[in-house]
């Protein structure tokens, strides 16, 4: 994978924004549009067809359609993802975390033009902390992947976590879905990087990868079991120039460390890399590791099954979710929800009385 000579597809052009729907366009003001239309206006057939065709505006607002929380937008949503499931599944799917600083960002940025300039399509899911006043994205990933923002073959979302648990986003793997039937090869997810975001997005994707810093002191710190347990490759970036010895530490105290847990695939053994996300160094032997692991996880049959898991856990999710958008709009519970709350709140009523008060009132 030659990365080298990589220049943007869009280098040179004058004119680069980005539309209402969130995502990049290089046509000139001068041209002619077509009117736009929103994704709860078009029918989902049509949709379909675009996203089909590679149609880069409508697979952005078939997103924000998924993401919507109106009962009638993520009914059609849903119909519109069982309409492009036969044209899902091709794609390596990659979660990428790491705490704040690692590099995130800079690291997935230059490995998807490597990627790109490799002639793969990337989609980048970038979950962003939402701000507890509009429940927007904070961090705008857009503007810290500045090679991906303006390549024709790379498309980055950022969706705010909106508080979903471990900050992922609560309809990332619906997005995963589109972009998949969109013609993207590569689904890199990003996530938060704090809380429960690592189990939540190894629970969606096929390769989880964990990005370190060398000599930060988190070395032991960072070996946090729960993190280890579900990495399939643990990347020390930062590893260049001054930091070429700290880092070599610190990837022998995470191979020690890997060595004495029991690993996840009994076909495959978490590897240790040293890379530099803003040198480029490293790089392309992190992704070898990626496609070798699906090789050899799919002569098992076990990438299969895991496939598999997922889809039934994502079910179980969205069955969950379902039933307490049915408990908070249910007329029944809200005349005594809030007495209840505030009776555990104060002591005087217990956990479990209140539940069960809640369950007989909906009837189970």
């Amino acid at each position: 994978m030659s990365t080298s000579s990589f220049a943007p597809p869009t280098a040179g052009l004058a004119h680069v924004s980005v539309d209402a729907a969130g995502d990049v366009s290089t046509t000139p003001p001068s041209a002619a549009h077509a009117p736009v239309h929103a994704a709860r206006d078009v029918p989902i057939e049509v949709l379909a067809e675009k996203i089909l065709a590679g149609d880069r505006s409508t697979l952005a607002r078939a997103i924000t359609l998924v993401e919507s929380k109106k009962p009638e937008h993520q009914a059609k949503a849903r119909a519109l993802v069982q309409a492009l499931l036969p044209a899902t599944g091709r794609a390596h799917r990659v979660g990428i975390t790491g705490v704040p600083g690692v590099g995130k960002s800079t690291t997935i940025d230059q490995l998807g033009a490597n990627l790109t300039a490799a002639g793969h399509k990337v989609a980048v899911l970038a979950v962003d902390p939402s701000s507890t006043r509009t429940g927007g994205s904070i961090l705008g990933d857009k503007t810290r992947m500045a090679k991906l923002a303006v390549d024709r073959n790379a498309f980055i979302r950022p969706s705010p976590s909106s508080g979903t648990l471990g900050g992922v986003a609560a309809k990332t793997r619906e997005t995963m879905l589109l972009c998949e039937a969109a013609g993207f090869d590569v689904i890199l997810v990003e996530t938060v990087g704090v809380g429960q975001s690592e189990t939540t997005v190894a629970g969606m994707v096929d390769f989880f990868l964990v990005l370190m810093l060398p000599g930060a002191g988190d070395e032991l710190q960072g070996i946090k079991k729960g993190v280890l347990e579900i990495a399939d490759m643990i990347a020390v970036n930062k590893s260049d120039g001054d930091n070429a010895n700290r880092a070599r530490q610190a990837a022998s105290e995470y191979r020690a460390a890997l060595n004495i847990m029991a690993a996840k695939s009994s076909a495959w053994t978490p590897p240790v890399v040293l890379v530099s996300g803003l040198a480029n160094q490293g790089l392309e032997a992190m992704w070898e590791q990626v496609e070798t692991h699906r090789v050899k996880l799919e002569a098992t049959g076990e990438f299969a099954e895991r496939r598999r898991a997922q889809q039934v856990a994502w079910m179980w999710s969205m069955l969950e979710e379902r039933v307490m958008q049915a408990l908070r709009h249910d007329t029944r519970v809200a005349g005594r929800l809030h007495t209840l709350e505030t009776g555990v709140r104060e002591g005087t009523v217990s956990a479990s009385i209140a539940v069960d008060e809640i369950a007989g009132l909906m009837g189970i």
